[in-house]
């Protein structure tokens, strides 16, 4: 009998403890804004009344027509003002940057997350990596309405936060005072397209990609052509199939702006910040 017991028990604290590790096993996504943090676990975000499914049509991560259930972004942003500022960080240090006013609009581009289910799980990124862009991947019907660039459709996400704007958190992005407006609207250009996986001067929030500016400036050791084609299509110039920086086409960024990015950076080359000593 007391066997019997002893095996019952037994059992039982080991079905609990399997429910516990898979409870603390399950993602998780936590949003901090207007004061409040609230996290969700995927169960709770795809029972909400909003939640629906939408379709996205050449999905920025994988590349073809790809349906996900979701909820509205603006659902989860009680209490943000539209001149705000988002910070969406992924597990893989991918983080971006990006204005309220465009995740609180229900008209043109429309912001949703993308939740994974569990028992509905996405496809691999790629053939070799389990790896999905799931739990949480931000997503936009009508992009093209918005202007919305494939930098901004953050996948893998595990925070999102409410934050000053980046040259607010980080002065030492900033042009000099006496920089022409070529160089100014090269910063924009960075903050959108580069900030998310690329520090500068040491300034940013990202950690996939190396420093811009310390301790070298890539316009300090390559030529203007060759950075140019970098940009463009890094594997034309760096064959390296486990490269994660991906190619700015003129359709996502003009002539015009990889122009201005190119007097950024090199106006920047002339601003470095102090190096910390390597140990």
């Amino acid at each position: 009998m007391f066997g019997t017991l002893a095996r019952l028990g037994g059992a039982l604290l080991l079905a609990l403890g399997c429910t516990a590790i898979a409870a603390a096993a399950e993602p998780n996504l936590t949003v901090t804004v207007a004061g409040r943090a609230t996290t969700y676990a995927p169960a709770s975000l795809l029972g909400m009344p909003a939640a629906t499914t939408v379709n996205v049509a050449n999905d920025v991560a994988y590349q073809r027509d790809m349906s996900f259930r979701a909820v509205p972004a603006a659902n989860l942003l009680g209490g943000v003002a539209p001149d705000d500022t988002l910070r969406f960080v992924a597990s893989d240090g991918f983080v971006a940057t990006l204005p309220a006013s465009l995740l609180l609009a229900r008209s043109g581009a429309v912001a949703y997350l993308a939740v994974e289910p569990a028992d509905a799980r996405w496809p691999a990124l790629k053939p070799d990596s389990p790896t999905s862009a799931g739990p949480f991947y931000l997503v936009w019907l009508n992009p093209e309405r918005g202007g919305i660039t494939p930098e901004q459709w953050p996948y893998q996400v595990a925070r999102i936060e409410d934050v000053p704007p980046l040259l607010k958190r980080y002065p030492m992005l900033a042009p000099g005072a006496s920089a022409h407006d070529a160089v100014r609207r090269g910063y924009a250009v960075f903050e959108k397209n580069c900030s998310v996986c690329h520090t500068l001067n040491l300034g940013g929030d990202a950690t996939v990609g190396p420093d811009l500016n310390v301790p070298y400036n890539p316009t300090e050791y390559m030529r203007v052509d060759a950075l140019r084609r970098l940009i463009r299509n890094p594997q034309s110039l760096r064959r390296w199939p486990a490269a994660k920086m991906p190619a700015f086409e003129a359709k996502l960024l003009s002539d015009r702006e990889l122009t201005d990015l190119l007097a950024y950076l090199s106006h920047m080359a002339d601003r470095k910040a102090a190096v910390p000593a390597l140990k």
